[in-house]
């Protein structure tokens, strides 16, 4: 057998770290997040058909400290995912693939998602 040497790919010790990275990494585990998000809202539309004791059950459960936190992060993560999404799209029209574009693209959909998660909360406790 004779033995090549063949190129390896580059190592994490080459690249260093950067935000676009972390980004690629936190869309797929918002996607996760929608999922399980979902599932919470699927809970509370099932306690709502099944009857008044099963509604009051879920909505305590809700509207508890802990439940707020869900309810929270899942809306970050649906505003972070619907952002950076938007960002996706841009990028397989073939738009903003230039490094400074990739980081000020980043900041903006970190913004965004800062701004329409606050503006939500704002909102909807306002109702």
């Amino acid at each position: 057998m004779k033995s090549t040497t063949r190129p390896l790919s580059p190592h994490l010790q080459i690249y260093s770290f950067k935000l676009h990275m972390a980004m690629s990494i936190f869309h797929r585990i918002t996607g996760v997040a929608l999922i399980v998000g979902t599932l919470l809202l699927v809970y509370w539309l099932v306690a709502a058909a099944n009857g008044p004791e099963a509604y009051a059950n879920a909505a305590g459960f809700l509207g508890s400290w802990f439940g707020l936190l869900l309810i929270f992060g899942w809306s970050v993560a649906l505003f972070y995912h619907l952002c950076n999404g938007i960002r996706h799209l841009l990028w397989d029209a073939g738009q903003g693939f230039e490094i400074e574009q990739i980081r000020k693209s980043g900041i903006v959909v970190l913004a965004a998602t800062a701004v329409l998660t606050v503006l939500a909360w704002i909102l909807g406790l306002a109702i």
